[in-house]
């Protein structure tokens, strides 16, 4: 029960915070077949946490069931904004379990703002169960899914100095020949960040990767290296 009232209140403030003229602006800068309510993500993301105060998960699974009752039964693209968000609820933060859920919301989601989201639940997974975690993006790198490609490619986005640069490496380096723009942005994207805190290193794998890195690719991992 507390599963359904927690997405009866989401979807009613979502509702409740709808703005039609913005809506199919949102729809259109997105690409989006699903249509919008025109409501900022950081609106979403209060509208979610005020019906979770009301109505928290008791468990994961309750998590779970709410998480999937608003993606899989989207109506619009704002109640996937918010079943990610609740992943944000503290239940939820470094639970391997939730694993295949998040593989679930970036194969049908199938779009950059939904796995850029994933993204930093994944990171939090490297920290809590670092060898588990390795060994699920390194399967996800090889995936015939590109999107499970590029959730495994920037999943230490933001680590810094805890970055596994050898995992890092494996699992751009499936994906370094695939001409596909939301690969080969996210290969710059993940070197560009850690070459915040080695460069050196970034460089070097750079010049070691020449041959089969593209031009895209370079000129984002090195856009802030001297």
């Amino acid at each position: 029960m507390s599963a359904a009232a927690l997405v009866d209140a989401i979807r009613a403030g979502l509702r409740g915070a709808a703005d039609p003229v913005r809506a199919p602006q949102m729809q259109a800068y997105m690409k989006s077949a699903m249509p919008f309510l025109g409501i900022p993500r950081p609106t979403v993301r209060r509208v979610t946490a005020a019906a979770a105060r009301a109505h928290p998960p008791q468990t994961l699974d309750d998590l779970t069931r709410a998480v999937r009752e608003l993606w899989d039964h989207a109506a619009f693209r704002e109640e996937r904004y918010a079943a990610a968000s609740l992943l944000r609820r503290p239940i939820a933060a470094g639970e391997l379990d939730l694993v295949p859920l998040y593989a679930h919301l970036a194969t049908t989601g199938a779009w950059w703002d939904h796995v850029d989201e994933l993204a930093h639940h994944v990171a939090a997974l490297h920290d809590t169960h670092p060898t588990e975690t390795a060994a699920i993006v390194r399967a996800w790198s090889t995936d015939d899914d590109m999107w499970l490609r590029r959730l495994a490619i920037i999943s230490q986005l933001g680590r810094r100095e805890r970055t596994d640069v050898e995992l890092l490496a494996e699992v751009i380096e499936p994906s370094l020949d695939d001409g596909r723009f939301f690969l080969r942005k996210a290969i710059g994207w993940a070197l560009r960040d850690h070459a915040r805190v080695d460069p050196d290193w970034v460089r070097a794998f750079v010049d070691s990767h020449s041959d089969t890195m593209s031009a895209l690719t370079r000129r984002e991992a090195l856009k802030h290296v001297g």
